[in-house]
């Protein structure tokens, strides 16, 4: 069963650490393996059930991330950085000049 799956009323009071997220990301990379191995052996029907299982966990990684404020701090501003540098390089402008 998947570690994403919680009662409801143990929902929101877990802590997220990479620990967590990691354990996530295996589980992902199994599941992928799985439904790999079932769609060649043409057994389309098994692999809905890790299908489901996979999209779950990657919603909830998709929200984890959405609701850190640090990865979106760091993008943010990363994106911007990389935005400007582009700019000045097309416009022909170099730092120092």
């Amino acid at each position: 069963m998947s570690i994403v799956f919680v009662p409801k009323k143990l929902r929101g009071k877990a802590t997220v650490n990479q620990e967590t997220i990691q354990r996530l990301l295996d589980e992902n990379d199994q599941l992928i393996r799985c439904i790999t191995e079932y769609m060649q052996k043409g057994r389309a029907v098994e692999c809905v059930q890790y299908q489901q299982i996979l999209h779950r966990n990657i919603v909830y990684l998709a929200t984890i991330a959405d609701a850190s404020p640090d990865s979106a701090a760091s993008t943010s501003n990363c994106t911007s950085n990389d935005t400007s540098a582009s700019a000045a390089a097309v416009n022909g402008h170099t730092e120092g000049s």
